[in-house]
């Protein structure tokens, strides 16, 4: 992902609108893009500040920044697992139904 398409997907992250692929490859490259992560942060701290002082609400942004950073990368390992469990249980499935049908013709 270059860096043009990183910054489209900064609002839709900060809205938590990002689908499982996208928040992968958006959290891989905030990972390693030193600039994408002042971008995000500015982003992050003009929209959400802005929200909680028309709410008049205390926040602390960075903190709250890295949690969904930190929410993100988690979401992301799950689905990977989800994946890979599913990915796995699919060829115990087609061993199993290889070896009833090896089983039937002998």
């Amino acid at each position: 992902m270059d860096c043009k398409e990183f910054e489209r997907l900064i609002p839709d992250f900060v809205s938590g609108k990002l689908d499982f692929r996208e928040l992968k490859r958006f959290t891989e490259h905030f990972g390693q893009c030193s600039e994408c992560q002042e971008e995000l942060t500015i982003q992050f701290l003009v929209t959400e500040g802005m929200q909680r002082l028309e709410e008049g609400s205390a926040f602390d942004l960075q903190k709250e920044l890295h949690q969904r950073l930190e929410e993100s990368k988690k979401r992301v390992r799950l689905h990977d697992a989800f994946l890979r469990t599913g990915l796995a249980l699919e060829i115990a499935a087609a061993g199993a139904l290889a070896a009833c049908i090896v089983w039937i013709l002998i």
